[in-house]
């Protein structure tokens, strides 16, 4: 059920990225119409504008990475993620909020952020300052205080934030770590 879901949610990611390339297309040949008639300004705006479409269609493709709800949860997407970013120096993010009622996670993904990078190697020395440590398949997860985060190929960050860890651990392992190893790539 859950192949038939992410299948599902590839092909209508595929479609929205395909309708959105003519956007991009149709911006960029703006951009070369101005750059030829010398408005400079209009081509640099719309080259920006170029690129708001680009990573937003990224972001869309990042969003399928996000767990499905465990049973008896909901899965709320929080589409505000990309300004965050935007103060943290870029990239791409996903992130949802899950819900039972009374019970409450979420969990991120934020790839290509300089903030990874740093994150990256408190990760990698998770036990030796004082964090717990536990994998996932192949990948290491440092835990503390109710966070659970997991550096992918060096360039994703996953990282899931709510009361239960041994939820958080659970939901972190329903994710396909090795494609999501080759996200934009």
């Amino acid at each position: 059920m859950r192949k038939i879901i992410l299948i599902t949610a590839c092909i209508l990611s595929a479609l929205a990225l395909a309708a959105r390339a003519d956007d991009v297309t149709d911006t960029l040949q703006s951009a070369i119409e101005a750059y030829n008639d010398g408005d400079l300004q209009y081509a640099i705006e719309e080259l920006d504008y170029a690129k708001q479409l680009m990573l937003s269609m990224k972001t869309d493709a990042l969003s399928v990475y996000l767990p499905a709800a465990p049973e008896g949860w909901t899965m709320e997407p929080n589409t505000e993620i990309g300004a965050t970013l935007g103060m943290m120096g870029g990239g791409v993010g996903a992130e949802a909020d899950y819900t039972n009622g009374s019970d409450s996670f979420t969990v991120t993904i934020m790839a290509d952020n300089p903030m990874i990078a740093a994150m990256g190697a408190m990760i990698a020395n998770a036990a030796a300052m004082g964090m717990k440590v536990e994998r996932i398949g192949r990948q290491k997860f440092a835990i503390e205080d109710g966070t659970v985060q997991g550096l992918i190929n060096n360039r994703i960050l996953v990282k899931a934030e709510g009361d239960d860890t041994d939820q958080l651990l659970s939901v972190l392992g329903t994710m396909d770590f090795k494609a999501l190893s080759n996200f934009g790539q």
